[in-house]
């Protein structure tokens, strides 16, 4: 029988069992679903809605489930349709006719929007110690490359020589970015709606704030309606999940690029590669590949949730059900990229050689040329026109512009001397860029110094 069904003259039909119910996915749910059960329990017996007794009762009842649940006894019952009838279904089993009175004061609207935010919560902690974990290791790698030349590019055609520690220092502040931003919504997704019942609140004397002290939660929703009726914490999360993927996207089309003979600037590690079937050659990035395509279904689950959202009336609509395999699915599968892509990171090895010639082939020294103009006194765009044509010339002559005569160069603007030949080096390129934030030796130790102290203040705060 269902708890709903004292209105009803007919069963459900069973394909809407199997359709209407939640339980094959939403028993992920099961430990939050209990822990906030317990608190709501003990809640009920301080304010004297049941006594004592009864609460402490339904609370060891709880306590035994979540042990079953723990050790993967439990068989969940489609019939009871979602975690929370299946919860109290086995409650009574335990402990009598007493766990019915568990549900006193709730409803299953206000219960599965606690559950939610408990599950988001423990998983965005999770998400924050994997970043940590990528954080250490880019550090790392940029510490180890810390004088490693590479080509910088625009629009995939080489532009500037940097630091490889640089170019990896770019993607922590990216990731930096999105730990900060997982932090901001936690503390959006860390805010209790129970005691908004259905959509209006309840009549009895609960104490809502006892119930988020108990689950550690830093407030309560401020109107029942809202409470029960938005998901926009689990679309703030779908897209800062979306964000997270999308760079590590980013980085790994890099990885896949540089890993080609084409390129030639990496070496994935045997571990984290694979081959072909047919072609004994080959070695494949398939871990980077993956994680580039799996960045797809996170964007599909943020659209998936923006899209269930965008018509709902106030207040709960059961299309609001469809907001938890998305999530689910997010969470994974930002979970197991980060957790592959960071030893995929430590053991990539670099070629330092093949960076560095890359640098000195295309000419990635020209702004270089017209800003030693401009010292000369020559404004800038005059000099971006004579470096133009000397690039032009070198070209023409298969020559590099530090491999042009003096004479050659002075044909093109008297004001060159030999004083131009060390600013045309690839090191003193790279190491004049000394403004803040710039590609300069002393800027990128001092951006690892600012990442390593980040890191460690992060390392040191509690949950």
């Amino acid at each position: 029988m269902k708890a709903w069904s004292g209105r009803f003259l007919k069963e459900t039909a069973a394909i809407m069992d199997d359709f209407h119910s939640s339980i094959h996915f939403d028993y992920q749910l099961a430990q939050e679903d209990i822990e906030g059960s317990m608190a709501h329990a003990e809640m009920l017996g301080a304010c004297g809605i049941i006594t004592p007794e009864e609460a402490e009762r339904i609370r060891e009842g709880l306590s035994r489930i979540r042990e079953r649940v723990i050790a993967g006894e439990i068989h969940w019952d489609p019939s009871a349709e979602d975690i929370h009838l299946n919860v109290e279904k086995l409650l009574i089993q335990e402990i009598g006719d007493l766990g019915k009175k568990l549900h006193t004061a709730r409803s299953r609207n206000d219960q599965v929007a606690l559950d939610v935010r408990l599950y988001l919560r423990r998983e965005i902690y999770a998400i924050l110690d994997l970043l940590k974990q990528l954080f250490e290791v880019l550090l790392e790698t940029a510490e180890r490359e810390s004088k490693t030349i590479m080509p910088g590019y625009t629009h995939l055609q080489r532009a500037q020589p940097v630091l490889l520690a640089h170019h990896l220092l770019a993607y922590f502040e990216m990731f930096r970015r999105d730990y900060d931003r997982l932090n901001e919504c936690l503390g959006r997704v860390n805010i209790s709606p129970l005691g908004a019942g259905a959509l209006a609140g309840t009549g009895f004397p609960i104490d809502r704030r006892r119930v988020a002290a108990a689950l550690k939660m830093d407030g309560v929703c401020q109107n029942s309606l809202d409470a029960v009726s938005d998901r926009d914490f689990v679309a703030e999360f779908n897209f800062i999940a979306s964000l997270i993927m999308m760079h590590l996207s980013r980085f790994c089309e890099e990885l896949v690029l540089w890993s080609s003979a084409e390129f030639g600037f990496v070496e994935m590690d045997d571990s984290f590669s694979t081959g072909s079937s047919i072609m004994p050659q080959k070695k494949n990035p398939d871990v980077a590949e993956l994680i580039r395509g799996k960045t797809g279904r996170v964007y599909g689950n943020l659209m998936a949730i923006l899209t269930v959202m965008k018509g709902l009336p106030l207040a709960y609509n059961k299309d609001m059900q469809e907001d938890k395999e998305a999530l689910f699915d997010s969470v994974k599968t930002v979970k197991g990229c980060l957790s592959i892509f960071t030893p995929m990171l430590q053991t990539l090895k670099f070629n330092r050689g093949k960076l560095l010639a890359a640098t000195e082939d295309g000419y990635l020294n020209a702004t270089d040329l017209a800003d030693y103009l401009v010292v000369k006194g020559i404004p800038f765009r005059e000099a971006h026109a004579i470096v133009g044509r000397l690039v032009r010339y070198g070209i023409e002559n298969g020559k590099k512009l530090e491999e042009l005569s003096l004479e050659e160069m002075q044909k093109f603007c008297s004001a060159i001397d030999n004083t131009v030949y060390p600013v045309l080096r690839m090191e003193t390129v790279v190491d004049v860029r000394r403004s803040e934030g710039g590609t300069a030796f002393e800027q990128v130790q001092k951006q690892l110094a600012n990442a390593r102290e980040w890191l460690d203040l992060k390392r040191q705060q509690v949950k």
